[in-house]
């Protein structure tokens, strides 16, 4: 049994939120760049100019990549061979959310109550996501997710009988209705099977995938890939300002499901596609 102190947690998660909030990942600064060469829009290939040089300005000082640093998301694997040291994990990693967004001059955006609307002040609680695997090591992904891209998420209790056309068209159709709200060039997150909750969870995590993978199943691949086609033929473009470049991937998750059910999920991100990793 190997341990980790509560200590290092929260020190990793500390560093992992000025870092995700500041540093765009370097797949989504390339896919940002080839989005740019791509657009047939004069004011769309203009809009994108502006989103490129907004993650570079955030990389010469300490300038977060949007003014929204989002609500903080965590997806935990928690080796079954480790024991956490001198507290809990997760108040180990709700002490690290409150560090990083003090230090890092991080917005605060969590409300304590949704209806009577008071500020935490420290952008804590977070929302883990945590599972349990095999091994000794510790791995932490944290998804800063604002609130204009986490609105435009829908889950739909679709009827067995509407299969894969049916979800292609639920995607499609949500986002046209989502328009510019989540900043386009967006990023598709599509959560197949499950329950309603499990959807849900499985369109988000999609959203960690490295842009320019794939799916490893071909025909959850090829659907992907249609998928992003049918998205940026809606010409809504960077921004909202019309175009060919809406979204710059589209990821599918799988899960089994009950015989009568049939749930899919949609979760958008922006451009700023920020989620940053660690392993202890």
């Amino acid at each position: 049994m190997r341990e980790i102190s509560t200590q290092d947690i929260t020190k990793v998660v500390k560093d992992l939120c000025i870092d995700a909030n500041y540093n765009l990942g370097e797949d989504v600064q390339e896919v940002l760049r080839k989005a740019y060469q791509k657009e047939e829009s004069p004011v769309g290939k203009a809009t994108m100019q502006q989103i490129i040089d907004n993650f570079e300005i955030s990389k010469q000082g300490e300038f977060p990549i949007c003014q929204d640093t989002g609500f903080a998301v965590f997806f935990v694997d928690l080796g079954d061979q480790i024991c956490i040291k001198d507290g809990n994990l997760f108040d180990a990693i709700n002490e690290g959310v409150r560090q990083g967004y003090k230090d890092g001059y991080l917005r605060k955006s969590i409300l304590a109550d949704p209806i009577e609307r008071k500020n935490t002040g420290d952008n804590t609680p977070a929302v883990i996501h945590l599972n349990v695997v095999k091994g000794d090591k510790l791995k932490i992904i944290f998804a800063p997710k604002g609130g204009g891209s986490e609105n435009m998420s829908e889950v739909k209790m679709m009827k067995p009988s509407d299969g894969v056309e049916g979800v292609k068209q639920f995607v499609v159709d949500m986002v046209k209705r989502s328009g510019s709200n989540p900043c386009p060039p967006i990023v598709v997150g599509v959560g197949i099977g499950g329950t309603f909750e499990k959807c849900a969870e499985m369109a988000k995590r999609a959203l960690l995938r490295t842009i320019g993978s794939k799916h490893p199943n071909p025909f959850y691949a090829q659907l992907e890939a249609e998928l992003l086609e049918k998205v940026n033929k809606l010409g809504i473009g960077p921004q909202g300002f019309g175009g060919t470049q809406t979204a710059l991937a589209v990821f599918v998750e799988t899960y089994p499901c009950h015989i009568a059910s049939f749930p899919a999920a949609v979760n958008l991100n922006c451009h700023a596609a920020r989620h940053k990793e660690a392993v202890l």
